[in-house]
């Protein structure tokens, strides 16, 4: 029988050394970073960017390829929002007047960056489009299923951004919200409210449903006043003091006529419309708030009354009636009781 000599491990390590962690007859081995040169650590990483991960279409998928395919992914979409930015911010405004189509112009120019920068992704790492196609047409029925919303809203979209029924810095009302359309995305429009109020809003909602488009293609908006005059007042005082109102605005176009019109006669008052064409929808309000200044004013100078709501009662009194109702009745008892009487003698 062979005997080996039996040594003891503690007589091999020296007591103050950092190996004594580790037995020297263990089988893993703790590499010490200080042992490689730079040349050795790139050698080693690049070594590991090179280990196959699997395969797509007997084509070996690395770390490496991986790396550069999230790289290209993460390049082209910065890409496309700088040349989203160049074109709406500096180019298309040498060209383009309309602020909505140069938004829409740079938003597709953006997607179609994005396009082409998936299919070079996927084509350096090895991934057959026409192959991909196939397989993302099957599966496009289950997930038309589960995500229909997604999808309408996506389609919708792309309608949005085509045909343009609405476009950047309009003023629309869409489910009882007004507001300036500020971002079309793919997805959803945001919307920000007259209370400063920013909004996202699915695109389908301005396809599928109706939208009021208070600026699209023409700003201009005619603006009606409604004014109630009392029954005492001169009418042509009150169409000459309506008229000059709208002379003597400037907020107001003068090369489209104004229009007082009585639209009606009311309870305790005329009621007064006055028209008038105002340049951009979107200050309408601010308009109509001096407008009825005015209107307060011209007619204090001309001493006409805008009456408030009054009703008159008229109440008669039923006990008169009454009275006679029961005289009658006791006349007709005595009448019967006399003939009743004459009856028996």
């Amino acid at each position: 029988m062979i005997q080996f000599p039996v040594s003891n491990p503690a007589d091999t390590l020296a007591p103050d050394s950092v190996d004594s962690i580790v037995s020297a007859d263990s089988a893993f081995q703790i590499p010490n970073p200080s042992n490689y040169s730079w040349a050795e650590t790139f050698e080693y990483i690049w070594d590991l960017l090179q280990v196959q991960l699997f395969s797509i279409q007997n084509n070996p998928v690395t770390f490496l390829k991986l790396v550069i395919f999230v790289l290209l992914i993460i390049g082209f979409s910065m890409m496309a929002s700088f040349v989203k930015r160049m074109l709406n911010n500096r180019i298309l405004p040498r060209f383009v007047n309309d602020s909505g189509l140069r938004y829409t112009l740079s938003r597709m120019s953006q997607y179609i960056i994005v396009v082409i920068g998936i299919f070079i992704s996927f084509q350096f790492l090895g991934i057959n489009m026409t192959g991909l196609a196939v397989i993302f047409g099957f599966l496009s029925v289950g997930i038309g299923f589960g995500l229909q919303n997604v999808t309408s809203n996506f389609i919708s979209g792309l309608i949005v951004l085509f045909e343009r029924p609405i476009s950047v810095g309009d003023r629309v009302s869409v489910s009882n919200i007004e507001g300036d359309i500020e971002e079309i995305n793919i997805r959803s429009t945001k919307v920000k409210t007259l209370d400063n109020i920013s909004i996202i809003v699915p695109n389908s909602e301005f396809v599928s449903k109706d939208v009021i488009n208070f600026s699209h293609g023409d700003p201009t908006y005619r603006l009606s006043i409604d004014v109630g005059v009392s029954y005492s007042s001169d009418l042509d005082n009150v169409l000459k003091a309506l008229n000059e109102v709208a002379d003597e605005s400037d907020d107001v176009l003068k090369n489209i006529k104004h229009d007082v019109q009585l639209r009606s006669f009311g309870d305790s008052a005329w009621e007064m419309k006055l028209f008038v064409w105002v340049p951009d929808v979107k200050k309408r309000y601010e308009v109509q708030n001096k407008l009825n200044q005015a209107i307060v004013r011209k007619f204090k100078e001309y001493e006409i009354e805008i009456p408030f709501p009054q009703r008159d009662l008229h109440v008669r009194s039923g006990l008169n009636e009454e009275n006679k109702e029961v005289k009658h009745g006791s006349e007709d008892s005595k009448t019967s009781e006399d003939k009743s009487g004459e009856g028996k003698d």
